[in-house]
């Protein structure tokens, strides 16, 4: 798990994240029922109703920005299955098909407890936006910003971020029974790492899920939107803004 210093710690809202990096609001989106239908014919092994909910918070993340990509972690399914879908979201297509580690407190090789408290060494749920590129400790890896307050808004300052891991294999699954686990990354296999992270390092959502109560009900990319997620936002010093760079 690697370790930076944390910037400033921010609220999470998207409308002034359009106005700080120039964009203008998407002015229209595809509906949500139409694109989870097309992504769900392009991965079949995805769990519909999971694909429904992703496309339900990228509707929501679109209010304020563009989005190119979409991915979607499915932390019901054990961590020795593929699960981690990455779509192209203008041809409608799968990307990635992937194997995804959780946090080592989150569970075995089944996942059951989720946190965005520090120290807490598990996998937090929601909707994030990747938020730039560094090479740390863990080599290349990609900064993850959690828009769900209360579930996973600590991304930054807990250095959740995607990064490729020797023990993300099949190899490793079909020894130890389960993947290695991460102090709360969804860490991935090391030779895809690089491509993945390119691929999704601009104008991208990922959307991780787990069939927990309180988050699937309080969710504020899930719930009311427009209050929850778009009202404002106090960036931190020296935005990156490749975010959502053309």
């Amino acid at each position: 798990m690697p370790h930076f210093a944390p910037r400033t710690p921010v609220r999470r809202v998207l409308s002034v994240v359009a106005l700080l990096l120039g964009l203008a609001p998407a002015s229209h989106a595809t509906a949500p029922g139409d694109l989870a239908s097309a992504l769900v014919r392009a991965a079949p092994a995805a769990d519909p109703h999971v694909i429904a909910l992703a496309t339900r918070a990228l509707q929501c993340v679109q209010k304020a920005m563009p989005a190119r990509t979409l991915s979607v972690i499915d932390y019901s399914r054990p961590s020795t299955q593929p699960r981690l879908w990455v779509f192209d979201l203008a041809h409608r297509t799968l990307l990635f098909k992937e194997l995804v580690a959780h946090g080592r407190n989150s569970g075995d090789n089944l996942a059951s407890h989720f946190s965005n408290a520090p120290g807490s060494l598990m996998s937090s749920l929601g909707t994030f936006v990747t938020d730039g590129t560094y090479v740390g400790h863990n080599g290349y890896s990609l900064r993850l910003k959690g828009l769900d307050e209360g579930f996973n808004d600590n991304a930054e300052s807990r250095a959740i971020v995607i990064h490729g891991a020797d023990y993300v294999s099949p190899l490793f699954a079909s020894s130890e029974g389960r993947l290695g686990r991460s102090w709360g990354c969804p860490a991935v296999r090391r030779g895809v790492a690089k491509r993945l992270i390119d691929t999704i390092k601009d104008r991208s959502v990922v959307f991780a899920y787990y069939p927990d109560p309180k988050w699937l009900k309080q969710s504020s990319t899930l719930g009311d939107c427009g209050t929850e997620v778009t009202a404002g936002l106090d960036r931190a010093t020296g935005t990156r803004r490749t975010l959502l760079s053309p």
